[in-house]
């Protein structure tokens, strides 16, 4: 059966992102749709199962580790003060909105302030695709957008961890605060001492392929390490691709991991979004998820947009930036999952939030197409 739902996803990805090109969408907006009409909420071709979600993760991990293979180290370097503008700025607005959504709403304090760190949540996996397409990811506003990204990570994170210890939840903040520095600090480390050595070692290997195997390798193992000390594995994978792009193996690499990550990977992922769509109760719940969604879009849109422009970026620029912020994925589908085993979340609410995610994941790539193309128009007209 898997065999079957593979060849169906590949054909109908690749369809609908032509598709989507066609009529001047990016077409990963085409792969997320098909993913729907596929899924069990209209088609019902293809069902999510454990070994398609892993495919979709190999495919999200692989996206972020090209992504950190085309970043420009010197100008990341750059980006820096800029990537916290945009980071803090896209948390800050979600957060308190968020919070004054909950209450609203109904829930207690500690439940609005987990609502609100659900929608600080960002996930630049549907983004990187976006700029990929629109010749932007090696621009000085895509290295923003994945700085700010690992920032959000981080800051998010630790501040769900705060929110757990005064849960009554069994969280040392101060060890998940070490973790996340040991992480980092061990994967500049090893990027810079060990990466490139073993890179040398591993590739005089009598066996075929070995370059793109140790790459891989190094990509996994970041990836892990990120998820074990609680960062997300696709922030290590990035990581990983940025410590790899400053050897004389990056060309070849990035050649063959785009090769086999768009081939089969990729597409499963973003189709995979779709197809896990559940649209059960939203006729009795369609009030709060218009707004939620909505609040979404914009709390995110306006606080990065706003950081943006402090940082320096003219307005068209800062709404571009804005736009690659508002998608959630998987992220945000991972911290709602924890706020529903503790009950920090109902049932119902994490129903309303799996469908706002998947809303702020749909608008993000045409949003960004809207914004981008109009920088570069008002640039030609200048």
């Amino acid at each position: 059966m898997l065999i079957l739902q593979l060849a169906i996803i590949l054909i109908a990805s690749k369809v609908a992102g032509s598709l989507s090109v066609r009529l001047g969408q990016p077409s990963v907006l085409g792969t997320l749709l098909i993913g729907i009409v596929l899924g069990p909420s209209v088609l019902g071709l293809v069902n999510e199962t454990e070994t398609l979600s892993e495919f979709s993760e190999i495919g999200v991990i692989l996206l972020m580790f090209i992504a950190g293979l085309e970043t420009d180290l010197d100008e990341f370097k750059r980006t820096g003060k800029a990537s916290t503008y945009v980071g803090f700025g896209g948390i800050i607005f979600p957060l308190v909105f968020g919070y004054g959504a909950g209450f609203m709403l109904g829930m207690t304090a500690l439940q609005s302030w987990f609502l609100g760190l659900v929608l600080s949540a960002t996930s630049v996996s549907i983004s990187v695709q976006a700029l990929k397409e629109m010749n932007q990811l090696k621009t000085r506003e895509g290295t923003t957008i994945l700085g700010a990204a690992v920032i959000d990570d981080v800051v998010v994170i630790i501040a769900l961890a705060f929110l757990m210890s005064l849960s009554g939840g069994d969280v040392n903040l101060t060890v998940v605060i070490l973790k996340k520095v040991a992480f980092f600090a061990g994967a500049l480390l090893i990027g810079w001492a060990v990466v490139p050595l073993f890179l040398k070692r591993f590739s005089v290997l009598k066996e075929s392929e070995t370059v793109i195997s140790s790459a891989l390798i190094i990509c996994f193992v970041y990836a892990y390490l990120a998820e074990f000390t609680g960062v997300a594995a696709i922030i290590g994978a990035y990581i990983a691709g940025v410590a790899i792009s400053l050897t004389d193996f990056k060309h070849e690499i990035f050649e063959k991991v785009e090769t086999i990550s768009y081939s089969i990977f990729v597409p499963v992922f973003f189709t995979s979004i779709g197809v896990t769509a559940q649209f059960g109760g939203i006729g009795e719940n369609i009030i709060p998820i218009v707004l939620l969604s909505i609040l979404a879009v914009f709390t995110k849109l306006i606080g990065a947009s706003l950081g943006s422009v402090l940082a320096g970026f003219s307005w068209g620029s800062a709404l571009g930036i804005g736009a690659a912020m508002v998608s959630r994925g998987e992220v945000a589908l991972i911290i709602a999952d924890i706020g529903l085993e503790t009950k920090l979340l109902s049932q119902d609410m994490f129903a309303i939030i799996v469908v706002v995610t998947l809303v702020s994941t749909l608008v993000t790539p045409p949003m960004m197409k809207l914004f981008f193309k109009r920088k570069a128009a008002s640039q030609n007209i200048g």
